[in-house]
């Protein structure tokens, strides 16, 4: 290329070089990689993320086609920048500034285990079974092993005696990574025993301890996004509703909101990628017959009328949400203790249907068995308790599944329809005064509590 001409200030013209480029700078390759939800236009092919996420010096991870959603790796603390900071986020990183780091064990005690001696009959201290009466459900029907619910969770425990028989391997994956790893090591529990306790309460059932779950015949897949630090990143959320997109589950349940955020919000840089990649995958679930189940939160407030993130120093306004509860098409559950009323941590606001969850200022009478709900738990096959929406929404997930099982291939919107249809009317008491809306659906208990015995008959 020929050098520009520039005229003098005498009027002569004389050639100037160009300056010489910069060369780009090279990329990270000491500091800590980081995790990145990264999204692209539909259509996107793999070769183009591939070319953009090494030029910007990041490593796919994953690629999901269907969604225009990549997990991407990267060194570089500027990788964000890079991509643009709308399509790109890191919750692991987040997560390791001062500023976001928190304690999950510190947010989520209610749902530490009471661990229960298996010996006698369980049943008797299975107060939230009767309370929507799938004891009764349970002698009619108990669910088709056509049906696969995916408990996307910390893993299950498939050698505890309730679970053994309900566990499909073939269906189960490792999504921590956000890729899928099919090995059985992957969707195992490690440091948690949530997921156990939630499979439990789905399809649970060891005759000789007397422990029954809602809809023991069908069968359960393991999808792990729960890491061993406790945290549910966004690129394990839509790995997993992609698997389970993939794999033909009517049910998924989501006992969990996505970290480190309690609210994602569409409009902010990071927030808006994590928002619109769960979105994607979630949608894409739907669209492919999953009805996904979700739990209400356990911080005891209006969802609706938050201003500010609990977790995280942003503000909150109509458009933000707590994922994947937020996304359009998931059953939102509260939770309700023994007397029937909801449980004190239990949020409400916008809720679809209620189920029990326990509360330990609802005490059950002797010999009724604890306050919190009664599952599969703990490692080596035991049997233990935990209070809160966690445990309201596999209740409603179980049901669920009786009546996909009932009517194979319902679309999930039909599905989530006699979900709440068939509840039983919670209407708000006189004393509950921030509750509101009408007693077929309203802000504390939704449509209702779910019965498991309208379900089968």
């Amino acid at each position: 290329m020929a050098a520009p001409l520039v005229l003098a200030a005498g009027g002569s013209l004389f050639a100037v070089a160009p300056a010489a480029e910069a060369a780009p700078a090279a990329c990270d390759t000491t500091s800590t990689p980081y995790t990145y939800v990264v999204t692209y236009q539909p259509g996107t092919r793999a070769s183009a993320v591939d070319k953009e996420l090494a030029a910007k010096c990041g490593t796919k991870v994953a690629y999901y086609p269907e969604i225009a959603v990549a997990i991407a790796s990267s060194r570089n603390a500027d990788f964000q920048q890079k991509i643009g900071v709308y399509r790109a986020y890191s919750g692991e990183k987040d997560v390791a500034s001062a500023a976001s780091a928190r304690s999950l064990r510190a947010v989520r005690t209610l749902e530490d285990t009471q661990s229960v001696a298996a010996a006698g009959d369980l049943s008797a201290q299975q107060w939230d079974m009767k309370a929507i009466h799938a004891p009764e459900a349970n002698k009619i029907y108990q669910g088709s092993r056509a049906v696969t619910v995916g408990v996307l969770d910390s893993g299950i425990e498939a050698t505890h005696p309730a679970l053994r028989s309900a566990v499909d391997a073939r269906s189960s994956a490792g999504c921590v990574t956000g890729a899928p790893d099919l090995s059985p090591a992957s969707w195992a529990p490690t440091t948690s025993d949530h997921g156990t306790h939630v499979a439990g309460t789905i399809a649970g059932k060891d005759p000789a301890a007397g422990f029954t779950g809602i809809a023991p015949g069908v069968r359960l897949a393991s999808v792990k996004v729960v890491n061993d630090a406790g945290y549910i990143f966004p690129e394990s959320a839509v790995c997993g509703f992609v698997w389970a997109a993939r794999h033909g589950f009517a049910v998924t349940n989501n006992s969990y909101y996505i970290d480190p955020g309690m609210f994602y919000c569409p409009k902010q840089p990071g927030d808006a990628a994590a928002f619109e990649a769960v979105r994607r995958a979630v949608e894409l679930s739907t669209r492919r017959g999953v009805l996904n189940v979700a739990a209400a939160g356990n911080s005891g407030f209006d969802t609706t009328a938050q201003t500010t993130d609990p977790n995280r120093p942003h503000p909150v306004d109509s458009t933000c949400g707590i994922l994947p509860k937020a996304i359009d098409g998931v059953v939102k559950v509260s939770a309700v203790g023994y007397a029937g009323t909801k449980s004190s941590f239990s949020n409400y606001g916008k809720i679809d249907v209620t189920a029990p969850g326990g509360d330990f200022v609802q005490t059950p009478p002797p010999g009724a068995g604890p306050s919190c709900p009664l599952s599969a738990t703990v490692f080596g096959g035991q049997y233990g308790s935990k209070c809160g929406t966690s445990m309201a929404s596999p209740h409603a997930a179980g049901v669920a599944a009786l009546i996909a099982s009932r009517f194979q291939g319902i679309p999930p919107q039909l599905l989530a329809h006699l979900l709440e249809g068939e509840a039983d009317v919670v209407k708000c008491a006189a004393t509950e005064t921030e509750c509101t809306g009408p007693s077929k659906n309203n802000s504390y208990y939704g449509h209702g509590l779910v019965n498991a015995l309208d379900a089968v008959r």
